[in-house]
């Protein structure tokens, strides 16, 4: 199950929101040993007091198991401002109608179900919340920076990434900048990839959200 949560939202995801924070500490700190800011078992970075969206995935069993932060990249973005080298002396993108996705993590047992290509259910179910996402705004693509893990199962999924520049290493790991296409035939190669059937995001949920996405889309013209 899919969960979109907009600022104006926080307070009525309150639980859901530490969990998500507490699922990246364990792939992001725990897992991948990444250097970044923890706050006890959570991790919790500048980009996430910029209101950003949030796309969640609940487990069955009714846990957070999956979640992607979405953030207009005509603000402070994390590719610009904290990893302009992965840019290769090309600018960053500032365009209301691209955003930026980041923190893109899962937590799923290993023998999640799997679709297209041995990649996770769970995980075309958030590509396909993005491009929904996106697809309701007026977005035409989703800038995100990717370990070379994240850009393989990009490209088996049917959504590969169109790097901007080499991939470079970043810490303990090898990391591209990129573009992920925002369209109905992005959207579906990815159900159709995923064995989605339908909408992830509840249509009713992205139209009472619209009012949100232009006011913030307003503040970063």
């Amino acid at each position: 199950m899919m969960q979109l949560v907009a600022p104006e939202y926080y307070g009525s995801f309150v639980h859901e929101l530490a969990e998500m924070h507490r699922l990246r500490y364990r792939v992001f700190k725990e897992r991948l040993d990444w250097n970044i800011e923890v706050t006890g078992d959570m991790e919790v970075d500048e980009f996430d007091v910029l209101r950003p969206v949030h796309l969640l995935n609940r487990s069955e069993a009714g846990h957070i198991q999956g979640c992607v932060r979405l953030l207009p990249s005509n603000g402070p973005a994390m590719l610009r401002d904290n990893f302009p080298v992965l840019l290769d002396g090309q600018p960053a993108p500032r365009s209301h109608r691209i955003w930026e996705g980041s923190r893109f993590s899962l937590d799923i047992p290993v023998n999640a179900p799997k679709a297209s290509g041995g990649v996770a259910a769970v995980t075309y179910e958030l590509f396909a919340g993005m491009i929904e996402f996106g697809l309701s705004i007026d977005l035409i693509e989703i800038v995100t920076v990717a370990d070379a893990r994240m850009e393989r199962i990009l490209r088996r999924a049917g959504w590969p990434i169109r790097r901007m520049g080499k991939a470079r290493p970043l810490g303990n790991t090898t990391a591209v900048a990129g573009y992920l296409e925002v369209s109905s035939d992005a959207l579906e190669r990815i159900r159709k990839a995923g064995h989605i059937s339908g909408p992830v995001l509840w249509p009713p949920v992205l139209h009472t959200a619209l009012g949100s996405w232009k006011q913030i889309l307003a503040r970063h013209r």
